[in-house]
């Protein structure tokens, strides 16, 4: 065999074998799996609390409204912010976390870490890391990948960079255009368990216009609905 064919011989089992190693995480896109089988990575914790998520934010038209809701209910969350977002609206960063709210990173931009390679996922993830731990003044300790997908290089990233990825146990799916206050409810009420995690949208950033509006409606009700089932709602970093 010549040096040439060699090469392609070799490069025909060895690259399908680095793609599926790059994208062997994405099982844990599956939730019904996640949940049951990486409680870490699913955001687990103690039974009688139930972690509150928002992602895609700071935006300046909608955020304000969540912490309004918020502060009268007199609960805290996580929010996952995106890193060119908050650097664009720093003191919108600074009064989400003035406020008491645990703040994480969802990366730079809200795009796909399955299609990029492990030195464009570890720069996007640093980068919004060390932006958002400039504007309030410690570095976050939380990672969420956009779209919730994992690849080989954003595990390795986030150990690197001392960010903990954590996806979620329940959604509200509000996001679509379709959604409203109380398809946001009942879909998060769906799989709602004590120690889950549910993740919603604080920003139509990545959304239908306007879908934020939904979740501002649904909120009040999903904190009235935990409360009656006796959880304690807060921030990850309370979760246990």
């Amino acid at each position: 065999m010549t040096p040439t064919r060699l090469l392609r011989a070799t490069a025909c089992v060895v690259l399908p074998a680095l793609a599926a190693a790059h994208a062997a995480p994405v099982a844990s896109t599956f939730g019904p799996l996640r949940n049951r089988v990486m409680p870490r990575l699913s955001g687990r914790g103690r039974g009688d609390h139930v972690a509150l998520t928002f992602d895609d934010g700071p935006d300046p038209l909608s955020t304000p409204l969540f912490l309004k809701v918020l502060a009268e209910r007199q609960v805290h969350a996580t929010f996952f912010l995106l890193g060119r977002e908050a650097h664009q609206r720093p003191g919108l960063v600074r009064e989400i976390a003035s406020a008491g709210h645990e703040i994480a990173v969802h990366g730079w931009l809200h795009r796909p870490l399955l299609l990029r390679g492990p030195r464009a996922t570890y720069d996007d993830l640093a980068r919004a890391r060390d932006t958002v731990g400039d504007l309030v003044g410690r570095a976050p300790a939380l990672f969420r990948p956009p779209y919730g997908v994992m690849s080989t290089a954003a595990h390795l990233a986030a150990r690197r960079l001392r960010l903990t990825p954590v996806l979620w146990t329940c959604w509200g799916e509000d996001w679509t255009a379709r959604a409203t206050p109380q398809s946001v409810h009942r879909t998060v009420v769906r799989d709602l368990r004590g120690g889950g995690t549910i993740l919603l949208h604080d920003s139509d950033c990545t959304s239908a216009p306007g879908a934020w509006r939904s979740t501002l409606g649904a909120l009040p009700r999903l904190l009235d609905t935990c409360g009656r089932s006796g959880y304690d709602v807060g921030p990850l970093r309370d979760h246990g």
